[in-house]
């Protein structure tokens, strides 16, 4: 029989939860299991779970395949990274100090994503806080404006005036010359 270690959904509509188990590969996602492993709440803020790390890994050792989900959860307990060193033959002490490293290397991890996580937070802040001050420096500029483009439309204004006279004014000498053109006929 081909096995499966994967998570079975419960909990009511939009909010899931899952339990880790071990199943037929054939059997459908909610169908009967053969043992329960652990559980996962992908609603939690930290997305919690749990893990029977020792069923899991006797699972394993068996041929059972773990699903991708499963996987990325083995992954973030280190069950994984336990795995791939007993596929390699390094004996129970080797593999604690290798774990030991493991650790280490994952505490800080998760404090430089937290310390940057930080830094982003204030950042944001400050950049908020920029935003503010320069919001009452636009409400002012939109006035100053307001008052440059009435003086532009001054200076339109008086364009538009001075074109409406001149027109007329080159009315009159052609009026003139037709005058001058009628007394010099009637002479």
């Amino acid at each position: 029989m081909a096995t499966k270690i994967r998570l079975k959904r419960i909990g009511r509509r939009n909010r899931p939860f899952y339990r880790v188990v071990v199943m037929d590969s054939r059997n459908k996602r909610d169908g009967a299991a053969i043992e329960e492993l652990g559980w996962y709440n992908p609603i939690d803020a930290n997305k919690a779970y749990s893990l029977d790390e020792e069923r899991i890994v006797h699972w394993l050792k068996t041929g059972a395949q773990p699903s991708d989900a499963l996987h990325s959860l083995m992954k973030r307990s280190g069950l994984a990274h336990r795995w791939h060193l007993i596929q390699q033959g390094l004996d129970e002490k080797d593999i604690e100090k290798e774990m030991k490293k493991w650790a280490a290397d994952r505490e800080e991890t998760l404090k430089r994503r937290s310390e940057k996580a930080k830094k982003a937070k204030l950042k944001k802040a400050e950049k908020k806080k920029v935003l503010e001050e320069e919001a009452p420096a636009e409400e002012e500029a939109p006035a100053e404006e307001e008052a440059s483009a009435e003086e532009e439309e001054k200076p339109a204004e008086e364009e538009a005036q001075a074109e409406e006279e001149a027109p007329a004014e080159e009315e009159a000498p052609a009026e003139e010359e037709k005058d001058s053109k009628k007394d010099s006929s009637n002479k």
